[in-house]
Protein backbone atom coordinates (compact mmCIF):
# COMPACT_ATOMS: atom_id res chain seq x y z
CA UNK A 1 0.00 0.00 0.00
CA UNK A 2 1.24 3.58 -1.06
CA UNK A 3 1.07 6.84 1.24
CA UNK A 4 -1.43 7.34 -0.63
CA UNK A 5 -4.04 4.90 -0.63
CA UNK A 6 -2.52 5.01 3.67
CA UNK A 7 -3.87 8.25 3.63
CA UNK A 8 -6.85 7.84 1.39
CA UNK A 9 -8.21 4.57 3.56
CA UNK A 10 -7.42 6.70 6.99
CA UNK A 11 -10.05 9.61 5.69
CA UNK A 12 -12.05 7.03 4.35
CA UNK A 13 -11.84 5.51 8.03
CA UNK A 14 -13.59 8.66 9.12
CA UNK A 15 -16.33 8.78 6.40
CA UNK A 16 -17.92 5.35 7.76
CA UNK A 17 -17.46 6.34 11.22
CA UNK A 18 -19.54 9.75 10.35
CA UNK A 19 -22.15 7.59 8.60
CA UNK A 20 -22.62 5.60 11.21
CA UNK A 21 -22.62 7.69 14.33
CA UNK A 22 -23.79 10.98 12.49
CA UNK A 23 -26.02 8.93 10.49
CA UNK A 24 -28.18 7.52 13.68
CA UNK A 25 -28.59 11.06 14.74
CA UNK A 26 -29.90 12.38 11.51
CA UNK A 27 -32.36 9.89 11.90
CA UNK A 28 -33.34 10.81 15.34
CA UNK A 29 -34.70 14.21 13.76
CA UNK A 30 -36.16 11.61 11.29
CA UNK A 31 -38.17 10.48 13.53
CA UNK A 32 -38.78 13.74 16.07
CA UNK A 33 -40.01 15.03 12.74
CA UNK A 34 -42.70 11.65 12.37
CA UNK A 35 -43.49 11.53 15.98
CA UNK A 36 -46.97 13.46 16.39
CA UNK A 37 -47.77 16.37 18.07
CA UNK A 38 -46.61 17.54 21.42
CA UNK A 39 -48.79 14.84 23.66
CA UNK A 40 -48.20 11.79 21.27
CA UNK A 41 -44.38 12.74 20.62
CA UNK A 42 -43.08 13.81 23.79
CA UNK A 43 -41.85 10.80 25.16
CA UNK A 44 -39.99 9.58 21.75
CA UNK A 45 -38.45 13.22 22.15
CA UNK A 46 -37.49 12.97 25.28
CA UNK A 47 -35.42 9.57 24.56
CA UNK A 48 -34.41 11.37 21.60
CA UNK A 49 -33.05 13.73 23.52
CA UNK A 50 -31.38 11.50 25.84
CA UNK A 51 -29.71 9.71 23.45
CA UNK A 52 -28.49 12.68 21.61
CA UNK A 53 -27.52 14.92 23.69
CA UNK A 54 -24.14 14.32 25.00
CA UNK A 55 -22.48 13.19 21.39
CA UNK A 56 -24.32 14.86 18.89
CA UNK A 57 -21.37 17.59 18.44
CA UNK A 58 -18.89 14.97 18.87
CA UNK A 59 -20.39 13.07 16.03
CA UNK A 60 -19.47 15.97 13.63
CA UNK A 61 -16.06 15.57 14.44
CA UNK A 62 -15.60 12.83 11.50
CA UNK A 63 -16.96 15.09 9.15
CA UNK A 64 -14.70 17.51 10.11
CA UNK A 65 -11.88 14.98 9.90
CA UNK A 66 -12.90 13.78 6.24
CA UNK A 67 -12.91 17.33 4.95
CA UNK A 68 -8.97 18.08 6.37
CA UNK A 69 -7.86 15.30 5.58
CA UNK A 70 -9.19 15.58 1.65
CA UNK A 71 -8.54 18.82 1.32
CA UNK A 72 -4.95 18.29 2.93
CA UNK A 73 -4.12 15.29 0.82
CA UNK A 74 -6.04 15.87 -2.05
CA UNK A 75 -6.36 18.86 -2.85
CA UNK A 76 -6.83 19.20 -6.34
CA UNK A 77 -10.38 16.59 -6.15
CA UNK A 78 -10.95 18.81 -3.10
CA UNK A 79 -11.32 21.83 -4.97
CA UNK A 80 -13.00 20.25 -7.66
CA UNK A 81 -15.48 18.07 -5.56
CA UNK A 82 -15.98 21.92 -3.31
CA UNK A 83 -16.54 24.40 -6.43
CA UNK A 84 -19.00 21.34 -8.56
CA UNK A 85 -21.26 21.16 -5.67
CA UNK A 86 -21.41 24.06 -4.40
CA UNK A 87 -25.19 23.90 -3.83
CA UNK A 88 -25.41 20.63 -1.90
CA UNK A 89 -22.99 20.99 0.38
CA UNK A 90 -24.57 24.95 0.90
CA UNK A 91 -28.10 22.80 2.15
CA UNK A 92 -25.31 20.51 4.02
CA UNK A 93 -24.10 23.05 5.82
CA UNK A 94 -27.49 25.32 6.36
CA UNK A 95 -29.03 21.97 7.70
CA UNK A 96 -25.76 21.65 10.16
CA UNK A 97 -26.14 24.54 11.67
CA UNK A 98 -30.02 25.22 11.37
CA UNK A 99 -30.16 21.40 13.20
CA UNK A 100 -27.83 22.39 15.79
CA UNK A 101 -29.55 25.57 16.86
CA UNK A 102 -33.30 24.16 16.90
CA UNK A 103 -31.99 20.78 18.96
CA UNK A 104 -30.41 23.22 21.50
CA UNK A 105 -32.77 25.83 21.41
CA UNK A 106 -35.52 23.53 22.02
CA UNK A 107 -34.92 22.64 25.53
CA UNK A 108 -34.99 26.60 26.74
CA UNK A 109 -38.00 27.72 25.13
CA UNK A 110 -40.74 29.54 27.01
CA UNK A 111 -43.47 28.93 24.95
CA UNK A 112 -44.71 25.91 23.53
CA UNK A 113 -44.84 27.92 19.68
CA UNK A 114 -41.21 28.24 20.28
CA UNK A 115 -40.82 24.98 20.91
CA UNK A 116 -42.67 23.15 18.00
CA UNK A 117 -40.69 26.20 16.14
CA UNK A 118 -37.01 24.92 17.12
CA UNK A 119 -38.37 20.99 16.86
CA UNK A 120 -39.01 21.56 13.14
CA UNK A 121 -36.49 23.36 12.33
CA UNK A 122 -34.17 20.35 14.39
CA UNK A 123 -36.36 18.06 12.40
CA UNK A 124 -36.32 19.05 9.23
CA UNK A 125 -32.93 20.02 9.32
CA UNK A 126 -31.82 16.44 9.73
CA UNK A 127 -33.65 15.07 7.03
CA UNK A 128 -32.26 17.57 4.26
CA UNK A 129 -28.94 17.29 5.79
CA UNK A 130 -28.59 13.10 4.78
CA UNK A 131 -30.40 14.01 1.93
CA UNK A 132 -27.74 16.06 -0.06
CA UNK A 133 -24.93 14.17 1.47
CA UNK A 134 -26.52 11.05 -0.24
CA UNK A 135 -26.39 13.02 -3.42
CA UNK A 136 -22.95 14.52 -3.01
CA UNK A 137 -21.62 10.40 -2.98
CA UNK A 138 -23.69 10.00 -5.89
CA UNK A 139 -22.93 12.85 -8.03
CA UNK A 140 -19.09 11.33 -7.38
CA UNK A 141 -19.86 7.80 -7.86
CA UNK A 142 -21.61 8.44 -11.10
CA UNK A 143 -18.37 10.55 -12.33
CA UNK A 144 -20.35 13.46 -12.77
CA UNK A 145 -17.19 15.93 -10.51
CA UNK A 146 -14.21 15.79 -12.79
CA UNK A 147 -10.89 18.26 -12.05
CA UNK A 148 -12.46 20.40 -14.48
CA UNK A 149 -15.34 21.14 -12.43
CA UNK A 150 -18.91 20.60 -13.99
CA UNK A 151 -22.20 22.10 -14.12
CA UNK A 152 -23.32 23.51 -10.89
CA UNK A 153 -26.95 21.24 -11.21
CA UNK A 154 -26.72 18.64 -13.71
CA UNK A 155 -23.36 17.67 -11.44
CA UNK A 156 -25.36 16.25 -8.27
CA UNK A 157 -29.34 15.57 -9.66
CA UNK A 158 -28.61 12.42 -11.92
CA UNK A 159 -30.03 9.18 -10.97
CA UNK A 160 -27.54 7.75 -8.63
CA UNK A 161 -27.62 11.59 -6.68
CA UNK A 162 -31.46 10.96 -6.07
CA UNK A 163 -30.55 7.16 -4.68
CA UNK A 164 -27.95 8.26 -2.60
CA UNK A 165 -30.18 10.71 -1.12
CA UNK A 166 -33.34 8.19 -0.82
CA UNK A 167 -30.86 5.45 0.93
CA UNK A 168 -29.05 7.94 3.01
CA UNK A 169 -32.23 9.28 4.60
CA UNK A 170 -33.44 5.54 4.77
CA UNK A 171 -30.61 3.97 6.35
CA UNK A 172 -30.64 7.12 9.10
CA UNK A 173 -33.61 6.12 10.15
CA UNK A 174 -33.14 2.56 10.06
CA UNK A 175 -30.32 3.22 12.51
CA UNK A 176 -31.63 5.66 14.93
CA UNK A 177 -34.49 3.56 15.35
CA UNK A 178 -32.65 0.79 15.86
CA UNK A 179 -30.28 2.57 18.66
CA UNK A 180 -33.32 3.94 20.10
CA UNK A 181 -34.84 0.81 20.74
CA UNK A 182 -31.87 -0.57 22.55
CA UNK A 183 -31.61 2.60 24.20
CA UNK A 184 -35.20 2.36 25.33
CA UNK A 185 -34.43 -1.28 25.93
CA UNK A 186 -31.53 -0.38 28.38
CA UNK A 187 -33.94 2.76 30.70
CA UNK A 188 -36.31 0.16 31.24
CA UNK A 189 -39.05 1.47 29.07
CA UNK A 190 -40.04 -1.64 26.91
CA UNK A 191 -43.40 -0.43 25.16
CA UNK A 192 -41.43 2.76 23.64
CA UNK A 193 -38.41 -0.01 22.59
CA UNK A 194 -41.14 -1.83 20.87
CA UNK A 195 -42.85 1.33 19.16
CA UNK A 196 -38.87 2.20 17.83
CA UNK A 197 -38.43 -1.41 16.97
CA UNK A 198 -41.34 -1.49 14.36
CA UNK A 199 -40.37 2.10 13.05
CA UNK A 200 -36.80 0.49 12.22
CA UNK A 201 -38.16 -2.63 10.81
CA UNK A 202 -40.03 -0.77 8.53
CA UNK A 203 -37.08 1.60 7.74
CA UNK A 204 -35.34 -1.25 7.35
CA UNK A 205 -37.01 -3.07 4.71
CA UNK A 206 -37.67 0.31 2.95
CA UNK A 207 -33.96 0.37 3.10
CA UNK A 208 -33.73 -3.00 1.54
CA UNK A 209 -36.07 -2.51 -0.97
CA UNK A 210 -34.85 0.36 -2.50
CA UNK A 211 -31.55 -0.95 -2.13
CA UNK A 212 -32.59 -3.91 -4.87
CA UNK A 213 -34.16 -1.04 -7.02
CA UNK A 214 -31.44 0.80 -6.71
CA UNK A 215 -29.65 -1.42 -8.97
CA UNK A 216 -30.92 -0.43 -12.30
CA UNK A 217 -30.55 2.98 -12.29
CA UNK A 218 -26.70 2.68 -10.96
CA UNK A 219 -26.17 0.43 -13.50
CA UNK A 220 -27.23 2.99 -16.31
CA UNK A 221 -25.89 5.73 -14.78
CA UNK A 222 -22.94 4.97 -13.06
CA UNK A 223 -20.98 2.26 -14.80
CA UNK A 224 -18.12 1.98 -13.25
CA UNK A 225 -19.26 2.03 -9.48
CA UNK A 226 -22.04 -1.19 -11.10
CA UNK A 227 -18.73 -3.15 -11.92
CA UNK A 228 -17.34 -2.31 -8.65
CA UNK A 229 -20.06 -3.63 -6.59
CA UNK A 230 -20.88 -6.98 -8.94
CA UNK A 231 -17.11 -7.51 -8.89
CA UNK A 232 -14.23 -6.45 -5.87
CA UNK A 233 -16.72 -4.93 -3.95
CA UNK A 234 -19.36 -8.14 -3.86
CA UNK A 235 -18.21 -9.40 -0.43
CA UNK A 236 -19.03 -6.22 1.29
CA UNK A 237 -22.55 -6.24 -0.27
CA UNK A 238 -23.24 -9.91 1.02
CA UNK A 239 -21.96 -8.78 4.31
CA UNK A 240 -23.99 -6.02 4.77
CA UNK A 241 -27.40 -7.76 2.83
CA UNK A 242 -26.52 -10.84 5.65
CA UNK A 243 -25.90 -8.64 8.99
CA UNK A 244 -29.08 -6.21 7.62
CA UNK A 245 -30.84 -9.41 8.03
CA UNK A 246 -29.57 -10.83 11.11
CA UNK A 247 -30.72 -7.24 12.60
CA UNK A 248 -34.47 -7.38 11.42
CA UNK A 249 -34.18 -10.54 12.72
CA UNK A 250 -33.13 -9.52 15.92
CA UNK A 251 -35.63 -6.95 16.16
CA UNK A 252 -38.41 -9.04 15.37
CA UNK A 253 -37.39 -11.06 18.40
CA UNK A 254 -36.80 -7.67 20.64
CA UNK A 255 -33.17 -8.38 20.95
CA UNK A 256 -32.41 -4.52 20.13
CA UNK A 257 -28.54 -4.68 21.36
CA UNK A 258 -27.72 -7.62 18.94
CA UNK A 259 -30.14 -5.55 16.26
CA UNK A 260 -27.87 -2.47 16.94
CA UNK A 261 -25.10 -4.63 16.37
CA UNK A 262 -25.98 -5.98 12.79
CA UNK A 263 -27.18 -2.77 11.97
CA UNK A 264 -23.73 -0.77 12.25
CA UNK A 265 -21.90 -3.74 10.73
CA UNK A 266 -24.85 -3.59 7.72
CA UNK A 267 -24.24 0.50 6.96
CA UNK A 268 -20.79 -0.34 7.87
CA UNK A 269 -20.11 -2.92 4.92
CA UNK A 270 -22.13 -0.85 2.38
CA UNK A 271 -19.62 1.90 2.70
CA UNK A 272 -17.19 0.04 2.96
CA UNK A 273 -18.37 -1.22 0.00
CA UNK A 274 -18.69 1.85 -1.91
CA UNK A 275 -15.31 2.70 -1.38
CA UNK A 276 -13.90 -0.28 -2.90
CA UNK A 277 -15.97 -0.54 -5.75
CA UNK A 278 -14.25 2.64 -6.82
CA UNK A 279 -11.27 2.17 -5.98
CA UNK A 280 -8.83 3.45 -6.87
CA UNK A 281 -10.44 6.50 -8.04
CA UNK A 282 -11.09 9.24 -5.94
CA UNK A 283 -13.46 10.90 -8.67
CA UNK A 284 -14.62 8.36 -10.22
CA UNK A 285 -13.44 7.88 -13.83
CA UNK A 286 -11.60 11.53 -13.30
CA UNK A 287 -8.68 10.89 -10.57
CA UNK A 288 -7.03 8.19 -9.01
CA UNK A 289 -5.81 8.49 -5.61
CA UNK A 290 -1.77 8.30 -6.84
CA UNK A 291 -2.03 10.85 -9.56
CA UNK A 292 -4.41 13.38 -7.46
CA UNK A 293 -2.25 13.01 -3.97
CA UNK A 294 -0.24 15.96 -2.78
CA UNK A 295 3.24 16.63 -2.21
CA UNK A 296 5.04 13.14 -0.06
CA UNK A 297 5.92 15.10 3.07
CA UNK A 298 2.40 16.65 3.20
CA UNK A 299 1.13 13.19 3.29
CA UNK A 300 3.90 11.98 5.60
CA UNK A 301 2.98 14.82 7.82
CA UNK A 302 -0.74 14.13 7.97
CA UNK A 303 -0.23 10.76 9.16
CA UNK A 304 1.98 12.54 11.99
CA UNK A 305 -0.70 14.41 13.13
CA UNK A 306 -3.45 11.21 12.68
CA UNK A 307 -1.33 9.21 15.26
CA UNK A 308 -1.51 11.71 17.59
CA UNK A 309 -4.65 12.67 17.48
CA UNK A 310 -5.59 8.61 17.62
CA UNK A 311 -3.69 8.57 21.07
CA UNK A 312 -5.58 11.54 22.16
CA UNK A 313 -8.88 12.54 21.09
CA UNK A 314 -10.18 9.26 19.72
CA UNK A 315 -9.83 7.58 24.03
CA UNK A 316 -11.97 10.51 24.92
CA UNK A 317 -14.21 10.16 22.59
CA UNK A 318 -14.92 6.50 23.17
CA UNK A 319 -14.88 7.13 26.60
CA UNK A 320 -17.87 9.52 25.97
CA UNK A 321 -19.87 7.18 24.47
CA UNK A 322 -18.94 4.67 27.11
CA UNK A 323 -20.07 7.16 29.76
CA UNK A 324 -23.19 7.79 27.67
CA UNK A 325 -24.15 3.83 27.35
CA UNK A 326 -24.03 2.86 30.85
CA UNK A 327 -27.54 2.72 32.42
CA UNK A 328 -27.72 5.83 34.74
CA UNK A 329 -27.78 7.74 31.46
CA UNK A 330 -31.28 6.20 30.54
CA UNK A 331 -32.55 5.52 34.17
CA UNK A 332 -35.18 8.50 33.86
CA UNK A 333 -38.05 7.16 31.89
CA UNK A 334 -41.23 9.62 30.96
CA UNK A 335 -44.37 7.66 30.71
CA UNK A 336 -46.43 9.40 28.19
CA UNK A 337 -49.24 7.93 25.23
CA UNK A 338 -47.09 7.35 22.40
CA UNK A 339 -48.32 7.41 18.65
CA UNK A 340 -49.76 4.60 17.41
Amino acid sequence: MSLADLCAALMFFGVVAYAIFAGADFGSGVWDLLAGDAERGGRLRHQIDKSIGPVWEANHVWLIYVLVFLWTAFPKPFAAMITTLFVPWLFVALGIVLRGAGFAFRKFAETLGQARFYGAAFAASSLITPFFLGMIAGAIASGRVSLEHGGLITSWTGPTSWVGGVLAVLTCSFLAATFLAADSHRGGDHELARYCGRRALVSGLASGAVAMIAILPIEADAKTLADGLQGKAAPFVIISAVAGLFALWRLRTERYARARVGAVIAVAAVVVGWGVAQYPDLLVDHATIADSAGARSTLFGLLIVFAIAAVTAVPAMIWLFVLVNRSEWASDTHQAPLAP
